[in-house]
């Protein structure tokens, strides 16, 4: 299942590189977090998350990209900083819904600035990418698909802007 979910991030991650119709406008709200990403140590709620939802801030990752409320992570995020300024990656498990995971983020990047760029459903699987307007804007990446013992399995990748 995760070379799966690995292998469709690849490929939204080329899908979103190739993507350079951007205006000059700067997404709204990107300032950092400030929590250190740690494991959930609770399900998820029965009702979906809002945006407003705090979720588990992840150290030195905009807003728009913290953890889905309930989360346990796979691991710490592994972050980056190229060109394109500092980015992450982290992948973990809920209990809610792939429509649901994405739908959390895709409001949390709207309320952001960001603009959807791409959507994807295949199967049982679910992915989004939004980005800013800006040429070398934020951006977010998420894709959402069934896993083992019946939770949702969810890779997260963003890019702070330069």
């Amino acid at each position: 299942m995760k070379r799966s979910v690995a292998t469709v991030v690849l490929a939204l991650s080329v899908g979103l590189a190739a993507c350079d119709d951007r205006s000059q406008a700067a997404p709204e709200g990107e300032s950092p977090s400030i929590a250190a990403a740690e494991p959930a140590e609770t399900a998820a709620p029965a009702a979906a998350p809002t945006p407003e939802a705090p979720g588990v801030a992840i150290d030195g990752a905009p807003t728009f990209a913290a953890l889905y409320p309930g989360a346990q992570t796979d691991g710490a995020p592994l972050m980056a900083s190229g060109p394109e300024g500092p980015g992450g990656i982290i992948t973990f498990t809920t209990d809610a819904t792939p429509d649901a995971v994405i739908d959390f983020y895709r409001q949390r990047a709207e309320k952001a600035g960001l603009s959807p760029i791409m959507a994807m459903n295949q199967g049982e699987a679910r992915a989004y990418g939004a980005s800013a307007r800006a040429e070398k804007g934020a951006s977010l990446q998420v894709v959402a698909a069934p896993g083992e013992d019946g939770l949702t399995s969810v890779q997260l990748s963003w890019n702070s802007g330069a």
